[in-house]
């Protein structure tokens, strides 16, 4: 493997991991293996700590490539919850309200889903990376400090209601780059006079690369302490 010219690795980011996390141990690994104290490497689209799946991990000159992937269309299977909500929209923080949700049919369900395909308008959560006066939204977030973000557009392809056990509905989503489940989630819930936050979510494609194609970080780690290294050659003036 060439890590300086660049190799693209797809990792199947465990849960609880940031998306940092994972980078840092891939650079980390690679450093020692090529003897080097600095090294560049980066990550195609953040995951949420919460949140499986792909995550497009990009060395050396492949880095340069990171904008390119993040473009890629992804798919999503997730799992979200009827009948209360969470500041965060999902599990990182606690209940802050319920609602009721014994009104709810799968076929209200299938019946509002449209209404979230096509070109829509998102309104980001606040517990976000999306820049607010250069900082980072989530950060006036967990100061309890208020902050009002704006929709932005974005394309859902398809949005397939799986087969489900209510209060939990479990999904299919294919979409854009820049789209938040958790903010679609909220969104549903809303819909359906509810509330509803995430419960789980998996990332199982980014534009060509797909879940069952990824290593776990142990697997990657093994890669790139055991492959056979090869080198740009250089070139003579």
């Amino acid at each position: 493997m060439d890590f300086i010219t660049g190799e693209i690795i797809g990792i199947d980011k465990p849960l609880g991991w940031t998306s940092f996390d994972a980078v840092k141990r891939v650079r980390g690994a690679i450093q020692r293996r090529l003897n080097l104290k600095k090294f560049k490497v980066g990550h195609a689209g953040t995951l949420d700590p919460l949140a499986t799946g792909v995550l497009i991990v990009c060395t050396g000159r492949a880095t340069r490539r990171i904008e390119d992937l993040q473009n890629g269309t992804k798919e999503y299977l997730a799992t979200l919850r009827l009948g209360a909500t969470t500041p965060s929209f999902d599990l990182e923080k606690e209940i802050d309200a319920t609602y009721p949700w014994e009104h709810i049919t799968l076929d209200m369900v299938r019946d509002v889903l449209p209404d979230f395909t096509g070109h829509i308008l998102q309104v980001p959560p606040v517990f976000s990376a999306v820049k607010v006066d250069g900082k980072r939204a989530y950060k006036y977030a967990r100061k309890g400090a208020e902050v009002e973000l704006k929709a932005k557009p974005l394309v859902i392809e398809e949005l397939e209601l799986l087969p489900s056990e209510l209060p939990d509905l479990n999904l299919r989503i294919v979409c854009s780059k820049g789209t938040y489940i958790r903010a679609l989630t909220r969104d549903i819930g809303q819909a359906l006079q509810s509330g509803a936050h995430l419960t789980a979510l998996r990332r199982t494609r980014v534009g060509d690369v797909r879940v069952d194609d990824c290593l776990s970080i142990d697997k990657a780690i093994e890669l790139i302490n055991t492959c056979d290294l090869t080198f740009p050659e250089l070139s003579i003036q």
